[in-house]
């Protein structure tokens, strides 16, 4: 982009270049600032799309990133054979990316939609996207290298980008997955790529060898994403309405996971990143159990402790003993908190549990607050999403747990869910086995919730209780004076009980530890782990 005058080598213009040499040089790392902010948000976009589409967040991240990576290295060892016309190269690699970021969630939910399965096109758009990255750096440092010398070419160039990728990553982390989602992420993106284009190629197009075509791509990449932005809403709710049999009926993108709901005739269902959380039609079989067994060998109810629970419908359980004085409920999603103060659905099923004076809710995760409250409690509840990947592992360790029993009162009570002793056996196992390892004599009990399958809890004391009398307590209940829909005692006795070789493999199950967080392999080889 030099003076018309300037000397050209190999294709690229060297020489002195008067008077503009130096804006022409900042516009040029300007534009590779904004590229590596838009690559950089859009491994994070690809790897978001592969978790929530395909599961596994630990293992979609690692081979999105190493994929990209790879094709990076790829697209920069290509860049060597682009001897001439850089400009027209450049301009025409932005355009396509453009196309590429703003596609890239709707051709995942078509994929979905149409094929059944988008692990193709994910890491399709991947492997392009990366390649295509991949060019950009070569590609700018040569056509700098007329204005700067090599070592502070580089330099400058290399740093611009990095600054970039910074840049994107706080962009993605606190404004556009939160704010813009799955949906206009990608779009948003595609726009930052056709600006610097379209700023290069408007602003030297006398110097594009092939200005015509470059005219032609801005106006119908500019026209697409456009459109795009349009009809983004509609095509992503298509494409996520083919991953359920139900009707969708509300969804939304958060910081921390993906909330849908769902409904079938009378009954609705909320999935969170895909994976049910409960159904209206027999939540009642998850959330009673949950609750008043815990609430009922205590030795006293009059501070509890529920962390998770977002939607309100443990909440609601514990809020029907009349002798619960306060109840300290921590989410780390105040989307989730919201959608169970606010929608219909929610506010239906929990009762309007979150207008409760006795309620006090923090927004925090579950770790870090057990570390860092100095209150007691004589129940804690934890009503968690299953052990799927290293940052929910880490709520299922022994040092959490640990964490637990420093602020239970002298005679209190945890409970946890345990995922499936049927579908996840070595996870339940697992779980068991840590919080035995923790200290505690625990109680481990199952039942079978219809749209859920067989599901397992663990309950346990810090006290001198034996694990026969525990049990015991559990089975003399009566819950009599509740308002259940499923409880009573001899329910309470059949889940006590559980079929032949359940815990004959226990011996072999490792603890879950914060250096060895084994519970995410051990939910991850299991029936229900992908």
């Amino acid at each position: 982009m030099p003076h018309r005058n300037a000397k050209r080598e190999g294709g690229v213009y060297r020489g002195t270049v008067p008077d503009t040499s130096a804006n022409q040089s900042r516009l040029l790392k300007a534009c590779l600032f904004a590229t590596g902010c838009s690559g950089i948000v859009a491994e994070f976009t690809l790897s978001t799309l592969a978790s929530y589409i395909l599961g596994n967040t630990t293992l979609q991240w690692t081979l999105i990133m190493s994929l990209m990576l790879f094709t990076m290295g790829v697209g920069s060892r290509i860049s060597r054979y682009f001897t001439c016309h850089l400009l027209d190269t450049f301009i025409t690699i932005e355009f396509a990316l453009s196309i590429l970021c703003a596609t890239c969630a709707i051709a995942a939910y078509f994929g979905t939609a149409w094929l059944g399965e988008s692990t193709a096109v994910i890491y399709g758009y991947a492997g392009a996207v990366g390649l295509l990255i991949g060019l950009e750096i070569p590609i700018v440092a040569r056509m700098n290298d007329a204005y700067e010398g090599l070592r502070t070419n580089i330099a400058s160039v290399m740093e611009k980008d990095y600054y970039g990728a910074l840049a994107g990553g706080l962009l993605f982390a606190f404004f556009a997955l939160p704010k813009l989602g799955l949906t206009y992420t990608p779009i948003a993106l595609g726009a930052i790529n056709f600006v610097v284009a379209s700023v290069l190629y408007w602003r030297y197009r006398t110097l594009a060898v092939r200005s015509g075509r470059l005219q032609l791509a801005f106006w119908t990449v500019g026209v697409a994403i456009i459109t795009l932005a349009v009809f983004a809403k509609p095509i992503t709710l298509f494409g996520e309405q083919s991953q359920h049999r139900d009707r969708v009926v509300f969804t939304t993108q958060t910081p921390y996971q993906k909330l849908v709901l769902t409904e079938w005739k009378d009954d609705h269902w909320l999935f969170i990143n895909g994976n049910i959380q409960f159904s209206t039609y027999d939540e009642e079989r998850y959330h009673e159990p949950l609750v008043h067994p815990a609430l009922g060998v205590a030795g006293s109810r009059e501070h509890i402790l529920i962390l998770g629970g977002g939607d309100g419908l443990a909440l609601r359980e514990v809020l029907k003993h009349d002798d619960v004085r306060h109840v300290t409920l921590v989410d780390l999603d105040p989307e989730m908190t919201k959608l169970g103060k606010a929608h219909p659905v929610l506010l239906e099923a929990n009762e309007s549990a979150f207008t409760d004076a006795r309620l006090t809710v923090v927004h925090e995760d579950a770790g870090t607050f057990v570390q860092r409250t100095r209150d007691r409690y004589d129940v804690i509840i934890i009503d968690l999403p299953d052990p799927k990947g290293p940052d929910l592992a880490r709520l299922y360790t022994r040092g959490f747990y640990r964490d637990c029993r420093q602020i239970l009162s002298r005679e209190g009570v945890l409970v946890t869910q345990a995922s499936s002793p049927l579908h996840a056996p070595k996870a339940f196992l697992c779980i068991l086995k840590t919080m035995e390892s923790a200290g505690y004599t625990t109680v481990p009990f199952q039942n079978a919730i219809p749209t859920m399958g067989t599901w397992g809890w663990i309950l346990a004391k810090h006290d001198e209780t034996t694990p026969t009398t525990l049990r015991n307590q559990l089975a003399a209940l009566r819950f009599d004076g509740l308002d259940t829909h499923f409880l009573n005692q001899e329910a309470m006795v059949g889940m006590l009980h559980f079929w032949k070789g359940v815990f004959d493999d226990a011996e072999e199950i490792a603890v879950n530890t914060l250096m060895d967080p084994v519970i995410d392999q051990y939910y991850h080889d299991s029936e229900w782990g992908f």
